[in-house]
């Protein structure tokens, strides 16, 4: 039997690995798998552990006011490394590029343990944006083992960079798996049907819908600004209503609520669960983000995605035709958005069902490789 640890910090992680660990617990004669939390994203990550029946082994409860990168990258480090100590694993699993994994990652390779990175090989190609993601996920490339990427691109990424080609493997995303599990749960839960026709019964069925969501940290200040005007301008004139669950950070909190907060035609929410969220995407006309998963969840659910970046690290979604990049200047992003409210050929090309991102397996193939992998 091998002993296998996950960790993982923020509410992504924790939904991108929670197939996966329901797939290796599927052979307990062969996995045991425990799990530590760091609790980087404290109250989002509850949130995704109960929906997903998760009951970590370890909480190292890091999560401080006001922490820096260093305060978390070095507790991360030092708690980590604890745990390593103690438990003695096989195999310790990261996820994505978050200050969690690459921390642990690095604990892990001062122990002398093996990494596996699920969606490894994800380039923006700007050490800038996102950042610090895009370091953090170069650095656990060069420190893991076992590197499980989504896409042929990821692939590619990682082995111009010298990856050892023998030691990555194209599996898809994990994020599709966890959304089909959610989206299934969506269909047959009566009661959650309910509460969530409950909770968002304020949306006007009548009026187009825009879900936006803001929290890079490249964009704070000036640009984030610029996007909360955008959105102002856009419920002058077109019959819209815009829902937006600001997240927590005081640096989206302010100046979103002192643009959008007078709009009787923006719903400023507080950030909700991944169930209400998939909702909320399923619901909308089409969505307005920085955020990577959405990126990969939308073209999954038929969904246009402007996205107020620059770059970006998951190029798959632009060329399937989903996701355009707007940047976050105000003109650019009120033009491609009125351009998909008011001309309905291109919102239907941009809303097409796709799958760039893989077919919900992902995780299956994870555990078949890592039993391949592990077993003698």
């Amino acid at each position: 039997m091998k002993r296998l640890l996950f960790v993982f910090g923020t509410r992504p992680e924790a939904i991108k690995l929670a197939p996966v660990i329901d797939e290796l617990r599927r052979e307990p004669s062969l996995f045991d798998v425990r799990i530590c939390t760091t609790g980087q994203h404290r109250e989002m990550l509850d949130q995704v552990l109960q929906l997903f029946d998760l009951k970590p082994d370890v909480d190292l409860q890091l999560m401080k006011a006001n922490q820096t990168l260093v305060d978390i990258a070095g507790n991360v480090i030092l708690e980590t490394g604890r745990v390593l100590r103690e438990m003695q694993p096989d195999l310790v699993v990261v996820q994505g590029d978050t200050t969690t994994a690459v921390a642990a990652g690095m604990a892990a390779f001062y122990a002398n343990i093996d990494t596996a990175h699920v969606e490894a090989g994800l380039r923006s190609g700007d050490d800038r944006a996102p950042w610090p993601e895009e370091v953090n996920r170069k650095m656990i490339s060069v420190l893991a083992r076992y590197h499980f990427a989504p896409t042929e691109d990821a692939k590619a990424n990682l082995t111009r960079e010298g990856t050892d080609p023998a030691r990555v493997f194209v599996t898809g995303n994990t994020v599709i798996d966890a959304l089909q599990r959610a989206v299934l749960r969506m269909s047959s839960d009566v009661v959650l049907k309910e509460r969530l026709a409950r909770d968002f019964s304020f949306l006007d069925a009548k009026r187009r819908m825009i879900l936006v969501t803001g929290h890079r940290r490249e964009s704070f200040g000036g640009p984030i600004r610029d996007v909360c005007e955008a959105l102002a301008e856009l419920t002058l004139d077109d019959d819209v209503e815009i829902v937006y669950p600001v997240h927590l950070n005081p640096n989206v909190q302010q100046p979103v609520r002192s643009i959008l907060g007078g709009s009787d035609r923006i719903h400023l929410i507080e950030p909700v669960d991944y169930v209400s969220f998939i909702h909320l995407m399923m619901r909308s006309d089409f969505i307005v983000t920085d955020s990577g998963g959405v990126q990969e969840e939308a073209p999954y659910l038929g969904k246009a995605v402007l996205v107020t970046r620059g770059t970006t690290e998951r190029p798959e979604g632009v060329r399937a035709g989903n996701v355009k990049i707007v940047g976050t200047g105000r003109e650019d992003i009120v033009t491609e958005a009125r351009l998909l409210l008011r001309d309905p050929a291109v919102r239907a090309e941009m809303s097409q069902q796709r799958n760039p991102y893989g077919d919900g397996q992902a995780s299956r193939r994870i555990a078949e490789i890592l039993r391949l992998s592990l077993g003698n």
